[in-house]
């Protein structure tokens, strides 16, 4: 039981991620397309336990992604992909605390950072990963 709830909460991560997901309703039609039947209890009590919250566009995140995001807006000068690698340029100052909320946000493809006064360097499974965060990131900044 407890396995089952923790890949739904996987395919419930990769839905909010991907999708913009702005109802109950939304989320159900996206878990049944996945494979999954639940119910209006089952996914309200996973939002709740997941504690997914609604953006300022009425979308439901995850939390650790309006973090990010925030710090990122604030903080985040430019992103760039360069092989396995995406280099995210801050603030003075501001490397360590991005870096810490990249990490935490379990970005697909991500392996881990490394951060100095204003960089981080960003190591991801391949190239393509390496892509698809850089535009993530660059997506939040212009938020």
């Amino acid at each position: 039981m407890v396995r089952k709830r923790q890949q739904r909460h996987g395919v419930i991560r990769h839905i909010v991620r991907s999708h913009d997901i702005r109802t109950q309703r939304d989320l159900a039609e996206r878990l049944q397309a996945a494979g999954y039947e639940c119910t209006q209890a089952t996914i309200s009590r996973d939002i709740m336990e997941m504690g997914l919250v609604k953006s300022r566009e009425g979308c439901y995140a995850l939390p650790e992604e309006m973090r990010l995001q925030r710090m990122v807006s604030e903080l985040v000068e430019d992103v760039y992909a360069a092989g396995n690698m995406v280099v995210v340029k801050t603030f003075s100052g501001g490397a360590a605390g991005v870096s810490a909320a990249l990490d935490r946000a379990d970005l697909k493809g991500a392996l881990g950072t490394v951060a100095g006064d204003n960089t981080i360097f960003l190591a991801t499974e391949s190239p393509e990963a390496a892509e698809d965060i850089q535009v993530a990131i660059d997506r939040l900044r212009r938020r």
